[in-house]
């Protein structure tokens, strides 16, 4: 019964998204959204959606929140990308309501900070250049995310969770939008086995844009460009299924294996499965623990086809390594990720901070 649901979720879910398809949408829309939230997740690949246990699965799948074994459990999360460009913060609380009920709060921010504005740097009544008119402006995007997990007793190792997010992308004075939309998820355990679907932006997800055309009016008629209207974007659905497997090495050492494979519907992506409507990305990892104290993991995902200068095609691969430590309530975890190809040395640290409390 648990399969046959599950398949007939997944078959109503493709079915809609690939419809939902057919509507004009920008690919990669809020692609902020799907770079991922603490070390270990981002350490092992981002290959957590079958795995998650902790306040983190308020983004990865808030049906993971129920692993939370604690009252309370807070996390925080700082990187870097493109040597300390662009700025990612994280931080999330959790609250256990009863024994088959979890709450979460989450908020993401993904920005780039002091970008100078050069829109009145020439001085129309002298004809000259003031630099003292160059001001600073910042572009964001920020997701709040506030998550729901139960546990359905009549069905043993079986959660389901529920995610209501609210974004919003801002461009200095010149542009913002706000918008709003649901995920979805599950994890099924049997025995050593774990199993995971996460659905997102299940409800389309709507960024209704406004653009202060006082501010890039003028300019844009200028330069002989079109000056940009308030508008709709959309966010269209996606799915990630998820598998993974616990193996007990020795009696201190534990290993255990993901798999996540990530499935999108806004139109063909350069991944390694890609169709009209279709793209697939896998992604996989492992974590190696240490008597649940010391964990050392690594992981692999954005695979692409890419081409160099004489036109020759080889294959990307984004490689991720992390390690983590758990002292009572305390974690503490980092990873190293490489957000380009393993020849452009463009690397990024990320540390993250867990506490759980009663």
């Amino acid at each position: 019964m648990i399969k046959r649901s599950i398949l007939f979720c997944i078959a109503l879910f493709s079915s809609v998204s690939v419809l939902r398809a057919q509507i004009s949408a920008p690919t990669y829309s809020n692609d902020f959204l799907s770079i991922g939230v603490g070390a270990r997740g981002l350490g092992m690949g981002g290959s957590q959606t079958a795995i998650v246990n902790d306040v983190t699965a308020g983004y990865w799948n808030p049906a993971g929140l129920m692993g939370i074994k604690n009252k309370y459990e807070v996390a925080a999360m700082h990187a870097e990308y493109f040597a300390g460009i662009a700025k990612y913060d994280y931080a999330a609380v959790a609250n256990r309501l009863d024994t088959n009920s979890v709450i979460a709060l989450s908020i993401i921010r993904f920005g780039v900070d002091d970008i100078p504005s050069t829109l009145q740097l020439f001085n129309n009544s002298t004809g000259g250049l003031n630099y003292g008119n160059i001001n600073y402006f910042s572009i964001s995007n920020y997701a709040f995310l506030l998550s729901y997990a139960r546990k359905i007793n009549k069905i043993p190792g079986l959660t389901v969770g529920a995610t209501a997010k609210v974004v919003n992308n801002s461009v200095g004075p010149y542009a913002n939008s706000w918008g709003f939309g649901l995920d979805g998820g599950l994890q099924y355990a049997v025995k050593k086995w774990r199993f995971g679907l996460m659905a997102r932006d299940i409800t389309t997800t709507f960024n209704a844009w406004t653009f202060n055309t006082d501010q890039l009016g003028p300019t844009f008629q200028a330069t002989g460009n079109a000056t940009p209207q308030n508008s709709i974007e959309l966010t269209l659905p996606s799915a990630i299924l998820g598998a993974a497997r616990s193996f007990k090495i020795t009696k201190r050492i534990g290993l255990l294996a993901s798999v996540d494979l990530i499935s999108t519907f806004d139109g063909k992506r350069n991944t390694v499965i890609n169709t009209k409507h279709v793209s697939m990305d896998p992604c996989a990892g492992i974590e190696l623990d240490y008597l649940k104290i010391v964990y050392l993991r690594a992981g692999v995902g954005n695979i692409q086809q890419m081409s160099n200068f004489n036109n020759e095609k080889y294959t990307s691969v984004q490689p991720n390594f992390g390690i983590g430590l758990k002292i009572n309530r305390f974690s503490i975890d980092y990873a190293l990720t490489n957000i380009g190809s393993a020849g452009n040395q463009l690397y990024s640290n990320i540390f993250s901070l867990k506490i759980a409390l009663n």
